[in-house]
């Protein structure tokens, strides 16, 4: 959502953590340190009681909560990162990053989508998103270093995790001829500054390939793992991309987006205030379970975000997700 991390103000007006279940601090002790869980923003009032206290009896409103609200959010003993999203929509400063950072503890990981001028080939028009020409920055290394990667890097310091370019759907003429688009992502990746985690999420199941797990691995970056109903099984994208052989020492990223099935705007109406979980994706939840697992245990860094949308309400997935991983 464009509007859930909308401004960033001093804490003055901060929003408390909701009591939590011992069992649940206890769940969170449990987990292994490489493992990072969290949700797609934070800026839910349905959340209230679940990870936020209310303010008077009453949930504090979105906009309270996006501007006060992300102390309370990484006080919850689950919840070790949190997906930027608003960056998709627009680039962030140096210094707003580094507002975000101040209000988190150490061991806190960002997972930071880089802006759609980017990785988007079009122009859309405002409101429809149609089409309205071809787009110049499409894969422009120099903006993509200037706009996004060094802010990011700069403000967040130690508290960037990975830079997700998330792609939408290429088109006919770009998926014409795949080995040709993987080299030019490569080659794209290749030039960015180094150092950071860059993780490339597609929303083309032909992107799921040999050709395209090779040009990641040629470009230092790894994939990251789309739970979306557009998408192959997040097991078989797994193993497509290598992640599941015992000789990788690649993190694991996913962003478990979306109920296999649904449509966003449907599952957003139908699982609002998202207190709740509605529609529970058990062959998802278990695939992402046995990565992490697998990952932890081999000392690989593990970084998985959750949508209200996956299941209705994605504090109460991170944790089925959290027992599971936990066995």
């Amino acid at each position: 959502m464009k509007h859930e991390q909308l401004s960033l103000f001093a804490d003055a007006d901060a929003i408390d953590p909701a009591p939590v279940d011992p069992a649940v601090t206890v769940l969170g002790n449990s987990l292994a340190p490489p493992i990072h869980l969290g949700t797609s923003s934070w800026s839910f009032p349905g959340w209230t009681g679940l990870v936020y206290a209310a303010r008077n009896g009453k949930p504090a409103s979105e906009q309270a909560i996006a501007r006060h609200g992300l102390a309370a959010y990484a006080a919850h003993p689950l919840f070790r990162t949190v997906s930027l999203d608003r960056t998709f929509y627009a680039p962030l400063t140096r210094e707003e990053f580094a507002r975000y950072a101040a209000q988190v503890p150490a061991h806190f990981r960002f997972v930071v989508k880089a802006p759609a001028a980017i990785t988007d080939p079009v122009v859309r028009k405002p409101g429809s998103g149609e089409a309205a020409r071809d787009n110049p920055l499409f894969l422009d290394a120099t903006a993509a270093a200037a706009t996004f990667v060094r802010p990011a890097v700069d403000g967040l310091g130690p508290k960037a995790g990975p830079l997700v370019f998330q792609f939408p759907p290429l088109g006919r003429k770009l998926l014409s001829d795949i080995p040709n688009l993987a080299a030019r992502l490569a080659a794209f990746m290749a030039v960015l500054p180094r150092g950071p985690l860059y993780a490339v999420e597609v929303r083309d199941p032909q992107l799921v390939c040999e050709a395209f797990a090779r040009a990641l691995e040629d470009a230092g970056a790894v994939p990251c793992l789309a739970v979306h109903a557009r998408m192959p099984p997040v097991d078989e994208q797994a193993d497509v991309f290598r992640l599941t052989q015992p000789s990788t020492r690649q993190p694991l990223v996913a962003r478990w987006n979306l109920h296999a099935g649904r449509g966003y705007e449907d599952a957003k109406a139908d699982y609002f205030p998202f207190n709740r979980l509605v529609e529970e994706d058990l062959p998802s939840r278990t695939a992402l379970a046995r990565l992490a697992h697998a990952a932890a245990m081999a000392d690989r860094d593990v970084f998985i975000t959750v949508n209200n949308k996956a299941e209705g309400s994605a504090p109460l997935s991170v944790q089925r997700l959290a027992e599971q991983i936990r066995g």
